[in-house]
């Protein structure tokens, strides 16, 4: 299964699909050479890619964390990022009249997983007619996502992926329990693991979250062998000098090896 996009083609191998980007956006030369890279290996290696870049972050543990650049600035450049290279973007939405803000400047539009029961911003969503992206909650089994899901579609919108990112396991850690890719592709929809965000360690006494990206390999080749149809993974090209989220980002130049091995499990299990 494929995300719904007019700009995101199927591809010919029976490849994952990949969302990925940095965590929000820090500036228009980052975005474009992060993008332009990325796109470079996708390309090659045959795999459907969007563009993620949030254009506000709007959870943060500190109200001195970073937020953003401006939301029609940091919009603008998402634009220009789907315009140059003729792929589809993706950005969180956080209330409901951020949905058709937003939705003119994206293909997607994706629900943060604390919000993922918020009604009134899964029906705003489902009606700008963009594929909505439900994260699931930390505190949701995947049964329960079907509920999330069905509120899309009664609005009038069968344009809808879950992503699996982690259930809450005590206050510092998250689990991913692989029984819920497949359980949530019952449901009919795409369904992607969150390979980034499922290593965070939230509620650090810091106030900063922290994370453990060297089991970022681990994660990735779990979710391919149990069948994810996508792959959700947030990338910088210094995560030490990223402005949200870097201590469980992928270095950038770490991507290029772990997709070429990624897609060589996929083709194997395509075999079978």
């Amino acid at each position: 299964m494929l995300l719904q996009t007019d700009k995101l083609k199927a591809s010919q191998t029976n490849n994952f699909f990949l969302l990925a980007g940095p965590c929000v956006i820090e500036g228009e030369d980052m975005a474009l050479n992060i993008a332009e890279h990325i796109v470079k290996i996708t390309r090659r290696l045959d795999i459907p890619y969007i563009f993620k870049g949030s254009y506000r972050k709007a959870n943060r543990s500190r109200i001195d964390s970073f937020t953003g650049i401006g939301d029609e600035k940091a919009l603008h450049i998402l634009r220009r990022i789907s315009e140059t290279f003729g792929i589809p973007v993706v950005t969180d939405i956080h209330t409901a009249a951020e949905a058709a803000i937003a939705a003119e400047y994206v293909d997607v539009l994706q629900i943060p997983a604390f919000l993922c029961r918020q009604t009134d911003l899964l029906i705003a969503a489902a009606q700008t007619g963009k594929t909505v992206n439900i994260k699931k909650g930390q505190f949701l089994s995947p049964e329960a996502m079907k509920f999330a899901a069905q509120k899309v579609i009664d609005a009038g919108n069968d344009k809808v992926a879950i992503t699996e990112r982690g259930t809450t396991f005590g206050y510092h850690d998250l689990i991913v329990d692989y029984r819920g890719i497949p359980e949530m592709q019952t449901f009919g929809y795409p369904v992607i693991l969150d390979v980034t965000h499922s290593l965070q360690q939230p509620n650090q006494t810091s106030g900063v979250t922290g994370g453990m990206p060297q089991l970022i390999e681990t994660i990735a080749r779990a979710g391919i062998a149990t069948g994810a149809d996508g792959l959700f993974m947030e990338t910088h090209p210094e995560p030490s000098k990223a402005k949200s989220d870097g201590a469980n980002m992928l270095r950038l130049d770490l991507l290029e090896p772990l997709l070429e091995r990624l897609v060589a499990i996929r083709q194997t299990i395509n075999r079978f």
